[in-house]
Formats: C-alpha cells, structure tokens, sequence
C-alpha cells in the first residue's frame, strides 16, 4: 500500500509539473490556462491527502504494537 501512495503522490507532482507549462499568466482562468490551473489545485489536494494518509497509517502502525 505503500508504494502505491508514493506513486500516486509520484504521479500527481509529475502532472503538476506539466500543468505548469499550459499556464498563460496574462489571462491565467481562460481556456486551457484555466484548465491547468484546476488540474494543478487538485493534484495539490491529492498530495495532501496521501501525506495525511501517510501520516495516520504511520500512527495506526505504532498505536497496534
């Protein structure tokens, strides 16, 4: 389960990064500007989920031993 958490995270930084490149910041909510830039704000809410994920999982994993 772990590795598939870093993949996820792996994959949502790497679509961040590609997102970036299709943002015009003359006109930053219009056409695909603004479609990068929804793309960019949930990839960033995926990443903080697999961190909180990661987090509790980590906590689960002490509190059980």
């Amino acid at each position: 389960m772990k590795l598939f958490i870093y993949t996820v995270i792996f994959l949502a930084v790497v679509s961040i990064g590609y997102s970036t490149t299709a943002l015009d910041f003359d006109n930053l909510l219009k056409g695909d500007s603004g479609t990068a830039v929804l793309v960019i704000v949930g990839s960033l809410c995926l990443v903080i989920l697999m961190g909180i994920l990661l987090t509790s999982r980590s906590i689960a994993e002490k509190h059980n031993s």
